[in-house]
C-alpha cells in the first residue's frame, strides 16, 4: 500500500480535513472578514486576507505551545456587515442582521464537537454584530470568545496601515501606483457624517487615511504584533463581558474564563443594529 501523503507544514485546516481526522475537542479558529472596497489599489478581499493570515499563524503557533491540543483553522467567512461601503461596486455586505444569524449558527454547529471557538475579526463594521452574537452564544453555554486584527495607531480604512499588511501578505493583488491619500481628519470628527451619508460621500476614493510610506517590512512588523497578541488572548481564555478577549494588560478588567479590540469601526449605514 502506498504511504499516505504527508500534510504541508502549517495548521490543520477543517474543509481539508476528513471527518475521522477532527479530533474531538478542538480549538478551531474562524476568520471573519468581508468582501468591501479598500481604494483603488487594494483587493476587496483585504480584511478577509488579514484575518486568515492572522487566524493561520496563531492556530500554527498554539498548536506548537499546546502540546496534544489539536487547534484547526476554520474556512473564512468573507462576507461582513459593510453597508458604510455599498456606494463602490464590489462590495458585498449581508447587513448586521444576517451576520448575526451566520455567526450564531456557525459557532452552534462546531460546538457539538469543537472544545473552543474562536472569531478572528478583520473588519470593524462586524464589531456590533460579533459583540451581540457572541454575548448570545456565551449565554447559551458555548465556549466561544472572539477577537480583532488592529493595528494600534494606523489609519481607518485602506491607509498605509492595510497597504503595508497586504504589501507582505498578497503582494500581487496591490495595485500600488493606483494609490492615493483619502480623507485623514481622525475618525472621531468624520463619524457623523460616515453614519448619515456613507463612505463614499467623506472620501470618493474610499480611503480613509494615506497609503504613503507602506513598506512590506512595515506590514510584517504590523501582522507579526498582531498574530502576537492573538497568541497570548488565547492561551489565557480570558474575556470582557461582550466575549472580547483580553490582553495581559487587561487582566484586572472585570472578566469571565472563556467557556481585542478590531481597527476602528465605521457603523454602517442601512443596515439595521445589532439587537
Amino acid at each position: 500500500m502506498p504511504a499516505r501523503p504527508r500534510r504541508p507544514r502549517g495548521p490543520r485546516e477543517l474543509e481539508r480535513s476528513t471527518w475521522p481526522e477532527v479530533p474531538a475537542g478542538a480549538w478551531v479558529l474562524v476568520p471573519v472578514g468581508s468582501t468591501e472596497q479598500h481604494g483603488p489599489h487594494l483587493p476587496l478581499n483585504t480584511d478577509s486576507v488579514i484575518a486568515e493570515s492572522v487566524a493561520r499563524l496563531a492556530a500554527e503557533r498554539l498548536t506548537a505551545q499546546c502540546a496534544g491540543r489539536p487547534v484547526l483553522l476554520a474556512p473564512t467567512i468573507a462576507y461582513g456587515a459593510s453597508g458604510e461601503h455599498a456606494d463602490f461596486p464590489g462590495t458585498v455586505s449581508i447587513g448586521h442582521d444576517a451576520l448575526r444569524v451566520l455567526l450564531v449558527e456557525t459557532v452552534r454547529s462546531l460546538s457539538l464537537w469543537a472544545g473552543r471557538v474562536v472569531l478572528v475579526n478583520g473588519h470593524g463594521g462586524n464589531v456590533p454584530t460579533l459583540d451581540a452574537a457572541v454575548g448570545r452564544l456565551r449565554d447559551e453555554g458555548h465556549d466561544v470568545a472572539w477577537l480583532g486584527c488592529g493595528t494600534p495607531g494606523g489609519d481607518a480604512h485602506a491607509g498605509r496601515a492595510e497597504t503595508s499588511l497586504m504589501l507582505h501578505l498578497a503582494p500581487a493583488d496591490v495595485r500600488l501606483p493606483d494609490a492615493v491619500a483619502g480623507e485623514t481628519r481622525p475618525l472621531a470628527s468624520l463619524m457623523p457624517e460616515l453614519i448619515a451619508r456613507g463612505v463614499r460621500a467623506v472620501s470618493p476614493s474610499g480611503v480613509l487615511g494615506d497609503p504613503a510610506g507602506a513598506t512590506a517590512e512595515e506590514g510584517r512588523a504590523a501582522l507579526e504584533a498582531m498574530v502576537s497578541a492573538a497568541v497570548r488572548r488565547i492561551a489565557a481564555g480570558r474575556t470582557d463581558h461582550r466575549g472580547r478577549l483580553l490582553g495581559p494588560a487587561a487582566a484586572s478588567a472585570p472578566a469571565r474564563p472563556t467557556a481585542g479590540p478590531a481597527a476602528p469601526s465605521v457603523v454602517a449605514r442601512g443596515e439595521g443594529a445589532a439587537r
